[in-house]
């Protein structure tokens, strides 16, 4: 492993934590002293996406976490909990046993994600997700968001009263 600040490969594991998809290890530099993190991951069997269009394409992890990390843009939501979105998603897609899957499963997948993190992201990535045709389809969307959060305020609510 090279340090990403001196380039030189001796360093040491200082500390080491698993989670279901990753392992985070943080390591120090023995030639400059400096710290940094690595994250390993499972090598997984390659996964083909299928676009609107037809085409196939592998997966890309890292374009998924850009696409997350644009609808997140100058909000509050932490790094970790796009990574976690992520982590969430590939699980998920990994464990369908499928060689192929629709671009649209994943849009939905992260759309469901998107809308317990954060309403501005949720809404950020629809209108570009679903193509809005004009204000008013925006609209009907930011809606239907309203009525469903305040649904499930509601529910919330019952169950806290019925305990």
């Amino acid at each position: 492993m090279q340090c990403p600040y001196c380039a030189k490969e001796q360093n040491k594991v200082i500390d080491t934590r698993e989670s279901d998809v990753t392992i985070r290890r943080r390591r120090e530099c023995i030639s400059c002293g400096r710290r940094f993190t690595t994250y390993e991951r499972i090598a997984q069997t390659g996964l083909m996406v299928i676009k609107q269009d037809g085409r196939r394409e592998a997966f890309d992890r890292q374009k998924l976490m850009s696409g997350i990390i644009k609808a997140c843009a100058k909000r509050p939501v932490p790094m970790q909990a796009i990574e976690s979105i992520v982590d969430g998603i590939e699980m998920e897609l990994h464990t369908l046993a499928k060689s192929e899957v629709d671009s649209q499963r994943i849009g939905q997948l992260l759309m469901e994600r998107l809308r317990v993190l954060d309403d501005v992201a949720y809404v950020r990535f629809a209108s570009v997700y679903r193509r809005f045709a004009d204000l008013d389809s925006l609209a009907i969307e930011i809606q239907r968001l309203k009525e469903k959060k305040q649904r499930e305020a509601e529910e919330r609510l019952q169950v806290k009263m019925a305990i």
